[in-house]
């Protein structure tokens, strides 16, 4: 059997064989699809809280990058889904690697207006200093996009 049984599973939200793929091939979660995404990293890509929780169940190591740097935890910060930026941390998720272009997810987070994420990024020690490739920081990013409670919570 491929991995790409495991990547399919994790596509059809199918929690049971992820499961067991996981149980009987444990290195295959630090598989990497087409895109140079891990399991967690496709899982947590589509939102998929359920699926997400079994792969974590697996050791492995939750800040693995995809091909463009980002990490499960960046992924997450920019579209929203608060309940996986949750589990991520619970799990250790680090709130300060860069991805190629120097981003972390806290810029990701401000770049997307995502306040309730910045806040919890904050709490869990997030570096406001950290600069991009461009020279910006998160408070820079939330000044481009007009993000004034964002910009709040960065100059707090």
């Amino acid at each position: 059997m491929e991995t790409s049984a495991l990547f399919s599973a994790i596509r059809e939200q199918d929690v049971a064989t992820v499961g067991n793929l996981l149980s009987q091939n444990p290195d295959w979660v630090h598989e990497k699809d087409s895109r140079g995404s891990t399991p967690l990293l496709l899982a947590t890509y589509y939102g998929y809280e359920d699926v997400s929780e079994e792969i974590l169940k697996h050791p492995q190591n939750i800040n693995a990058q995809d091909a463009s740097g980002n990490t499960a935890l960046m992924g997450v910060c920019f579209k929203g889904y608060i309940p996986l930026v949750e589990l991520l941390l619970q799990h250790g998720a680090d709130v300060n690697v860069t991805n190629f272009n120097g981003a972390t997810a806290l810029i990701f987070a401000t770049t997307f207006k995502q306040k309730d994420i910045v806040k919890m990024l904050l709490e869990q020690g997030a570096d406001t200093t950290i600069k991009d490739d461009r020279g910006n920081t998160a408070l820079d990013h939330a000044k481009m996009q007009g993000a004034t409670e964002v910009i709040t919570l960065l100059e707090e």
